[in-house]
C-alpha cells in the first residue's frame, strides 16, 4: 500500500499538521466533526424487522456439579 496520498488534509488538500493529524488545521478537524454531526458522513446500516428476536430462544447451561 503506497503512502503517497496519505500525507495531505482529506479537507482541504493541504500537507497535513502532526498535531492535528490526519488534518492540517484544527479549522479542517473541526469541518470534518460537524460533516458527522450534521449526518453528511454516514455509515449504511439494515434496520432489523421489528419483531426481530421476539422468538429467540436462550441456552441456559446447567450448572456443572461434578467439580
Amino acid at each position: 500500500m503506497s503512502g503517497a496520498g496519505l500525507k495531505t488534509c482529506p479537507i482541504c488538500g493541504k500537507p497535513r499538521e502532526d498535531k492535528f493529524r490526519p488534518f492540517c488545521s484544527k479549522r479542517c478537524a473541526d469541518v470534518d466533526l460537524a460533516r458527522w454531526l450534521g449526518g453528511t458522513y454516514s455509515l449504511p446500516a439494515t434496520e432489523p424487522p421489528d419483531d426481530f428476536g421476539a422468538e429467540a430462544e436462550f441456552y441456559v447451561p446447567e450448572p456443572d456439579n461434578d467439580r
